[in-house]
């Protein structure tokens, strides 16, 4: 990996993959004596929890949970 003139990293994508790292995701770099760690900020959002706030209030439909439900199932 190369540094960037603005002290930015690309973190590979299997690497991402593999520890569960999505875009949006929180993290810290902390020194451990002389090296550089990149931890997961515990506070931060997961990808579901970021994807539920961005969707809740886009329904435009007026009928209730039932309805969908039926409509889904065919009961």
């Amino acid at each position: 990996m190369r540094l960037n003139s603005k002290g930015q990293v690309t973190i590979p994508a299997p690497l991402r993959e593999r520890h569960g790292l999505y875009p949006g995701d929180e993290v810290d770099v902390v020194e451990d004596g002389a090296n550089l760690r990149i931890v997961r900020v515990d506070t931060s959002p997961t990808r579901g929890q970021r994807l539920v706030r961005h969707m809740r209030g886009r329904a435009t439909t007026t009928m209730n949970t039932d309805q969908l439900l039926e409509l889904l199932r065919g009961d």
